[in-house]
């Protein structure tokens, strides 16, 4: 996935009220952007690093642009824009990188399932039936550490999807979590028990249930982001 149109790059003066940002460009331009991230964006940033924008000019939008990649205090770079993570795992899929979801034959986004009125991310056809898939996106790293995990905050969204995939697992029903790792360095992911154990211990439960937990790592660069390959899921 190339950024269209190209990013420009700035620096963190402030992230407040989650979803906005100030930031300065090179020219010294001070800006308000949109930050696309729900989460606690722990380890993602600090004051003054350097961050990669789009810029709109859409003249209904409130703010002037988006806040895309971040450079980490480990000097890793970032996706910040949840919302990207879908849109790379489809490309991942239709482009047969993920080797464990290929041979599909049609791909629905956004497909109602379970006890609990979720939407599923994504629901693969195969002549032997469906494949429900969840996407999370996952951006918290440590300092020395090549592991990273899953959430950065208490999320009772990922956990009631871990029910839900777990259910359906039961039934003898595909299912899989997908994490895209949407962070440069990684080799590993794991669970935060540390952050949400109520959601490592779903995790724990829905594998025994029979559901699919994958991970696929980014390669990150200010012009381009896709998905390259399988990372380790840690227990």
């Amino acid at each position: 996935m190339r950024f269209e149109p190209a990013l420009e790059e700035a620096r963190l003066l402030r992230r407040y009220k989650r979803f906005l940002a100030d930031i300065e460009t090179a020219s010294g331009e001070q800006l308000t952007i949109h930050c696309p991230n729900t989460g606690s964006m722990l380890n993602c940033m600090s004051d003054g690093c350097r961050v990669w924008f789009s810029r709109s000019n859409d003249p209904k939008r409130k703010l002037p642009g988006t806040w895309e990649l971040g450079e980490t205090p480990q000097g890793r770079l970032a996706c910040i824009n949840t919302a990207r993570a879908n849109a790379l795992v489809e490309e991942a899929l239709r482009a047969g990188v993920v080797g464990e979801l290929a041979g599909f034959q049609a791909l629905r986004r956004e497909v109602r399932y379970g006890e609990e009125n979720s939407r599923a991310d994504f629901c693969l056809d195969f002549d032997c039936g469906p494949a429900w898939v969840e996407v999370k996106s996952v951006t918290l790293g440590f300092p020395d550490s090549a592991v990273a995990a899953f959430p950065d905050a208490v999320t009772s969204r990922g956990a009631k999807h871990l029910r839900e995939l777990a259910s359906l697992a039961r039934q003898g029903v595909r299912t899989v979590q997908l994490y895209c790792v949407n962070l440069s360095g990684i080799e590993a992911v794991r669970a935060a028990a540390e952050i949400d154990p109520a959601y490592a211990a779903g995790l724990r439960e829905a594998r025994a249930a029979g559901v699919e937990v994958l991970a696929y790592g980014a390669e990150i660069t200010p012009t381009e982001i896709r998905l390259v390959r399988r990372l380790e899921v840690l227990e």
